[in-house]
C-alpha cells in the first residue's frame, strides 16, 4: 500500500510540475518590472486565489468512531464502492488518500484598470492542488490526521501572458478523538509557508492559525464544515500582513453504485480589505463517483460554482463569475 501511495504521489508531483512550472514569458517580466516601479503602490498578492489553495478537497466521510477504513476480501464491488464513497467525503477520515484537484476560473482579469487600462476579463486562472491526507493512530481514543496542500498556480498576467509557479504550501494537522454516534470532530493548527517559486504569487509571510472540522454521517448523507483563520507572524516586511478566514460547508448525498451528489463551496474573507469587500461567496454543486480501477479505488468528481459575491481590488471585481472544479482522489484503505 505504501509503495503504491508513493508511486501515485510521485506521478502527481511530476504531472503538476510539467503542467504549471513552465517559464514565464520574457515580455511579461519586462512589463511587470515597469508596473511594479509605478508610483501606484499595488500588491499583486490579492489577485492570487490563495484561498483556493487553502481549501479542503471536495469532501470526504468516516466510519463510526473514525476507525481505519477497510476493504474486506470478498466484499461485493457495489458494497466496497458505497463504503469508500462515504469514507472519501470526510476531510478527517482515517483513510490515506491522494487528492489532485483542479480549479479553473475563466473570464478573470489580471489587474484593475487603474493599473492597466487595457486589462479585460478574458483570461483564465488555473490552480492544481496536490493534497495528500495521511492519518496516524495515536491511541484507541485519538487519531492524528495530516493534510498538506501543495498548489501549482497558473496566474493571468500582463499582455495576455501568465505566471506558472509553485504556490505557498499549506500543511494542517487535525487531532480527531474517537467518538460514538454520528459525529466526528477534528481540531488543530494550520500553517501557510511562503514557499512560492515566484514572489509575485506568494504572500511573503509566515502565517498560522486554528482550524476545525465537524462531520455528520448518517445513512446516505455526509455533511459538515471546515473553518480556519490565519494571521501572519513573520515574513517580508514589504508584503501586506495576512488575516484571512476560510469556511467550507459540505453536503454529500450518496446514491447506488458509488455515485453521489455534492456541494462544497469555499467561502473566504480577507479581513484586511477595506470596507468589508474581501469576501468570496460561491454557490454551486456537482456529482461524483467512487470506482475501482484495476485494484485501485478512485474517487472522481466534477462541480461548478457561481461566485455570487466577489472581492474588490481598486473598486473592481477581477475573478470570473464561475469556477469549475474537477478532482481525482486515489484511496488507500486498509486491506486493499
Amino acid at each position: 500500500m505504501t509503495s503504491r501511495f508513493r508511486g501515485h504521489f510521485g506521478l502527481a508531483w511530476l504531472l503538476g510540475c510539467a503542467a504549471l512550472l513552465a517559464p514565464s514569458v520574457a515580455e511579461a517580466q519586462e512589463k511587470s518590472d515597469f508596473l511594479v516601479a509605478d508610483p501606484v503602490d499595488f500588491d499583486f498578492t490579492p489577485l492570487v486565489h490563495s484561498e483556493i489553495a487553502q481549501a479542503s478537497a471536495d469532501g470526504q466521510p468516516p466510519g463510526t468512531g473514525n476507525q481505519p477504513v477497510t476493504v474486506t476480501p470478498g466484499e461485493s464491488v457495489a458494497a466496497e464502492e458505497g463504503s469508500l464513497a462515504k469514507a472519501a467525503q470526510n476531510p478527517i477520515a482515517s483513510l490515506i488518500s491522494l487528492p489532485i484537484q483542479w480549479n479553473s476560473t475563466p473570464n478573470t482579469q489580471w489587474a484593475p484598470n487603474l493599473l492597466d487600462p487595457k486589462a479585460k476579463q478574458n483570461q483564465t486562472q488555473n490552480v492544481v492542488n496536490v493534497q495528500p491526507v495521511i492519518p496516524f493512530k495515536v491511541s484507541d481514543g485519538l487519531t492524528l490526521v495530516t493534510r498538506t496542500i501543495v498548489p501549482f498556480i497558473s496566474q493571468p498576467w500582463v499582455g495576455g501572458t501568465s505566471i506558472q509557479a509553485l504556490g505557498d504550501i499549506n500543511p494542517s494537522v487535525f487531532f480527531v478523538p474517537t467518538l460514538k454516534g454520528n459525529f466526528t470532530v477534528g481540531v488543530g493548527p494550520t500553517v501557510v509557508l511562503p514557499t512560492a517559486t515566484d514572489s509575485r504569487l506568494s504572500s511573503g509571510q509566515w502565517s498560522a492559525g486554528p482550524t476545525g472540522v465537524l462531520v455528520y454521517t448518517k445513512g446516505k448523507v455526509v455533511a459538515g464544515g471546515l473553518i480556519n483563520n490565519i494571521w501572519s507572524f513573520a515574513g517580508d516586511g514589504k508584503k501586506n500582513d495576512v488575516n484571512k478566514m476560510l469556511i467550507q460547508p459540505f453536503l454529500n448525498y450518496n446514491l447506488p453504485k458509488g455515485w453521489y451528489l455534492t456541494s462544497s463551496p469555499i467561502i473566504t474573507a480577507n479581513w484586511n480589505t477595506p470596507d468589508n469587500k474581501g469576501w468570496t461567496v460561491p454557490v454551486g454543486a456537482g456529482f461524483g463517483r467512487v470506482f475501482v480501477l484495476g485494484k485501485q479505488p478512485v474517487n472522481a468528481s466534477l462541480s461548478a460554482y457561481y461566485n455570487a459575491i466577489k472581492p474588490e481590488v481598486a473598486g473592481e471585481t477581477l475573478i470570473g463569475d464561475w469556477t469549475l472544479r474537477a478532482q481525482v482522489q486515489f484511496l488507500f484503505p486498509t486491506g486493499s
